[in-house]
């Protein structure tokens, strides 16, 4: 990191990783804002459908977990390696989340036409007569994918940036302050919408 231009900061920190943060913040209440929604919404109605059986969604949703929670070990050995001035390691590493991350949204489309074309779950109908469960399970899910794949791309032009020399290790901080947060938003969607909607 440039500390020079980090200390010229009023904030005591260089404007990229302020400004993500900045990001993380404002998204975090958004996420925060969804969730509790949903919460009312579950808590306010008599018949909330609880439609994941343990298997295969809820096996299937716990992989997507995992496949997540990988992604976010190799950020941080990308982040160590672009600490230690190795360039090469560090777009190995960035490839290796890119590669997870991307295996999480194919993961989850797999789902999303699992429950559209044989559940018929969609965000306006489903089966047991309750839309809004379709709407706000689809967006708040929907809206997470589309952090995942916005981040794989990011990461794909901080890689490309390393590679050739034009990026710094604030550069790969910021992206892996971005990747962690998208790994954590889906710690909590994953048990309040997933876990707590298990069939009995």
């Amino acid at each position: 990191m440039n500390h020079a231009a980090a200390s010229s900061s009023p904030f005591g920190i260089g404007s990229k990783k302020f400004g993500m943060w900045l990001f993380v913040v404002s998204d975090a209440l958004t996420f925060t804002t969804l969730l509790i929604c949903y919460t009312y919404l579950r808590m306010a109605s008599d018949d909330w459908p609880l439609p994941f059986a343990f298997s295969p969604s809820i096996i299937f949703s716990s992989v997507m977990t995992l496949v997540l929670l990988t992604s976010s070990l190799t950020m941080v050995f990308a982040v160590d390696a672009m600490k230690s001035g190795d360039r090469r390691r560090t777009v190995r590493w960035l490839g290796a989340t890119m590669v997870a991350g991307a295996a999480f949204v194919l993961l989850h489309l797999t789902e999303w036409r699992h429950l559209i074309f044989d559940e018929k779950v969609t965000p306006w109908s489903n089966p047991w007569n309750q839309p809004l469960f379709g709407a706000t399970f689809f967006g708040i899910t929907g809206l997470h994918m589309l952090h995942v794949t916005a981040g794989v791309i990011y990461l794909g032009v901080v890689a490309a940036g390393v590679l050739r020399g034009r990026f710094t290790e604030e550069d790969v901080e910021v992206s892996g302050l971005y990747w962690h947060f998208v790994d954590l938003v889906w710690m909590f969607v994953f048990p309040m919408i997933y876990l707590m909607s298990v069939t009995p």
